[in-house]
């Protein structure tokens, strides 16, 4: 299990399309891919579950990916989310 920590730079946090973008990046991914952010986990392969963590710019969640390409995973999300998810 590998997690790091990365602070939402999208001015409106994590709305339908770069939440979509997210999803399809964990997606290519075996692992288990999810989040945590003020004391709920949420599934990062689930559109819905992403938005229902209502996370904003500047709000700092903290990834886990645990499987065969975990450490693959995690840097792609992370690089994905300072590069701003498309945005």
């Amino acid at each position: 299990m590998v997690s790091q920590k990365v602070v939402i730079k999208n001015p409106t946090g994590l709305h339908l399309r770069p939440a979509g973008i997210l999803c399809k990046e964990a997606m290519q991914f075996k692992s288990l891919i999810s989040f945590q952010f003020r004391g709920s986990t949420a599934n990062a392969k689930s559109v819905l579950s992403v938005l229902g963590a209502c996370v904003k710019c500047g709000d700092e969640i903290e990834f886990i990916c645990e499987g065969e390409d975990e450490e693959k995973a995690l840097s792609t999300l992370v690089a994905a989310v300072e590069n701003g998810l498309g945005e």
